[in-house]
């Protein structure tokens, strides 16, 4: 039976970055190398319905062993991508075992350096196993803690038949680091009941609350002509932007906001004189907070454009994801059941709210009500990225467990 190491070891040396500019589906073909590869596994396992569909989904399921018919069908999900903002190519995973406490300098650019009190959470790991990238590329431990400790979920329960269990699901997913990891997914085909992405961070965490977002574009039409000649013309949409960008209140950007604040933040700006555009996202764990955050921002592009009286704005709002608390407090076995298999494990299980989204904020909504579980993964997006091999045999542990208790309950 391979180890959640083996599999963690094996899966980040594929380098299945998302591109958030490409049009494709998934948007970048690559993915599917590490998506063939769980299939090909899956089906060794005796999975017999394991398959890759068109769009880059793997579709799995673990039939029922138990004699009860009522069970809720549970699902497992996980993304195949990395973050585009550090390469994956080339990934050379690093084990530090039986770790001291010591700082981990690695070795391809050693200004890359692991420090406790630097890094959150990294204190609780002496004496555990900790895997790093080598200094130059992200681990991909986000998400392919995940990934692996889904897989070896399913290998412990096809090889020890004495653990009871209804009908599990496996849904591992492209373009969740762009923002599209659902866009295209067959919830029907899957026919889950409820799910849960293993996405998460520390060790019993359950995240059961995200930010609800939308994104803004403000695209700007100014007056455009020759500079020698502009007295009293030009109307720079470059500068009215910029004027724009300038009247943002600090005390509601990213950087100066936490716990469940929210805020307004420029992402992209792009534009010549006559025409400039500006890219917002709105975060709050409200949608009024959203819609007021919103309103603001209008209100500060009208007061701007005041002083531009021939330049023109379109304001457009489009929304991104909701809290997903809204669908999972309709639902709350399903994080109760996820807290007793933690508990069940000697664990203090821990409830956090995410200053993000995952893939379960939509499949929530779309029907699915789905919470996100710790998979290990740390300092995610950046070349110190790192997770311990005892976390991930926990979370493994923690999964096994959970589809225990819908069985036992049921």
């Amino acid at each position: 039976m391979s180890s959640v190491l083996d599999r963690f070891l094996q899966y980040v040396k594929i380098d299945t970055q998302s591109d958030p500019d490409s049009e494709t589906f998934p948007s970048t073909s690559k993915q599917k190398d590490l998506s063939k590869l769980l299939v090909s596994q899956l089906l060794e396992m005796g999975i017999q319905d394991a398959h890759l569909d068109e769009h880059g989904y793997v579709y799995a399921t673990v039939p029922s062993n138990s004699e009860k018919t009522d069970i809720p069908v549970i699902c497992f999900c996980s993304h195949v991508d990395t973050s585009p903002d550090v390469t994956g190519a080339n990934v050379k995973p690093i084990v530090h075992k039986n770790w001291n406490g010591a700082d981990i300098i690695l070795p391809d650019d050693p200004t890359q350096v692991l420090q406790i009190g630097e890094l959150h959470d990294l204190d609780q790991q002496i004496g555990n196993d900790i895997v790093t990238a080598s200094g130059t590329t992200l681990l991909g431990a986000d998400n392919k803690a995940g990934v692996a400790e889904i897989m070896a979920a399913v290998e412990f329960l096809q090889t020890h038949p004495e653990i009871k269990h209804g009908p599990i699901k496996i849904l591992f997913t492209p373009d969740e680091e762009v923002g599209r990891g659902t866009e295209k997914v067959d919830l029907e085909k899957l026919g889950a009941d409820f799910g849960y992405t293993v996405d998460g961070e520390a060790v019993g965490t359950l995240e059961d609350e995200t930010f609800s977002a939308d994104g803004v574009k403000i695209t700007i039409h100014g007056v455009s002509t020759h500079p020698g000649y502009a007295l009293d013309k030009l109307e720079n949409a470059l500068k009215i932007a910029g004027q724009i960008l300038a009247a943002l209140p600090k005390a509601l950007s990213p950087e100066a906001t936490k716990d469940k604040e929210g805020f307004i933040h420029p992402v992209q700006m792009e534009g010549i004189q006559e025409k400039a555009v500006l890219s917002f996202i709105i975060r709050d764990f409200t949608e009024s907070g959203l819609h007021e955050k919103e309103a603001l921002l209008k209100e500060i592009t009208d007061d701007v454009l005041r002083h531009f009286p021939n330049s023109t704005a379109e304001f457009k709002v489009t929304e991104q994801y909701r809290n997903m608390k809204e669908v999972l407090d309709l639902h709350p076995e399903v994080t109760e059941n996820a807290f007793l298999a933690m508990k069940r494990l000697g664990m203090n299980p821990v409830q956090r709210s995410i200053r993000g989204g995952t893939d379960g904020s939509r499949l929530s909504f779309m029907g699915l009500p789905c919470p996100n579980i710790f998979a290990g993964e740390h300092a995610f997006h950046s070349r110190l990225e790192w997770v311990s091999v005892q976390d991930m045999e926990k979370a493994v542990e923690v999964i096994v467990n959970i589809c225990r208790i819908w069985e036992e309950k049921a």
